[in-house]
């Protein structure tokens, strides 16, 4: 058997069991569940939802709505079914073994928002020695695929919310419509670089594009600070629609 940990999200709401090697989700997932700008009785899907960390993460946030999450590694979506049932999610949050690329016909359709942590690492030497880690964190050269995908199977009026590594921005932004979208920069520290931004495209919006205030994580001393601990640990929202809590 894999060897696994459970790991406490959301300040000890959730108990997420991941595998010990291989990709294991952290800070990203609950960043990106928290700028879902969900509301109850949504039906919104997840592409690549790993252990189901961010979904869940959601459903603890959002009363009544329905997660379907996309996941290839046949592994992972019994981690991620094994979690919404141990969490009592299960009658809402549910995951499916596929490729996100070529999803079966009941999962062709518009879903009030969707969301994805895409894998980060493009063609630049990154080579984790485990496949499977490889494969959640190498994009092949698709990450434009997964910003076109996401955004297709959005509804109008909805929202595709993605967190990507700073530094492919200008790629995902690429595959997205200019109208609508706005970027979140996600800053370690106050005055460093952002490491990663979460960008969110509103469909058949006519908005100008924004760039948001973002959020500042840490603060000198390695704290959090209490913005990014109100999401992080108290299950608040990340308002990307004003770009503060």
């Amino acid at each position: 058997m894999t060897p696994a940990s459970l790991d406490k999200f959301l300040g000890g709401r959730l108990t997420i069991r991941q595998n010990v090697d291989g990709y294991r989700a952290g800070l990203d997932a609950v960043l990106l569940a928290a700028a879902v700008p969900a509301e109850m009785g949504d039906r919104i899907l997840e592409l690549g939802s790993g252990a189901g960390a961010a979904s869940l993460c959601l459903a603890a946030r959002v009363a009544a709505v329905s997660i379907t999450g996309v996941e290839k590694n046949g592994a992972q979506v019994g981690l991620a079914s094994e979690n919404a049932l141990l969490s009592g999610y299960s009658g809402r949050v549910s995951f499916v073994c596929a490729d996100v690329f070529d999803m079966p016909e009941h999962l062709k359709r518009d879903f009030a928002h969707v969301f994805c942590n895409p894998p980060f690492h493009g063609e630049e030497g990154f080579a984790p020695p485990l496949a499977e880690k490889r494969a959640a964190l190498r994009d092949e050269g698709r990450l434009g695929d997964w910003m076109e995908t996401g955004f297709r199977r959005t509804a109008s009026g909805g929202a595709f919310t993605a967190i990507l590594r700073a530094d492919r921005l200008r790629e995902a932004l690429e595959r997205l419509p200019e109208r609508g979208v706005a970027v979140f920069p996600l800053w370690p520290r106050a005055g460093e670089p952002a490491k990663r931004v979460i960008v969110q495209a509103r469909k058949a919006s006519r908005a100008a594009p924004a760039l948001l205030a973002g959020l500042v994580l840490h603060a000198a001393d390695g704290s959090l600070t209490p913005e990014a601990e109100a999401i992080l640990r108290g299950g608040a929202s990340l308002a990307l629609d004003s770009g503060r809590l």
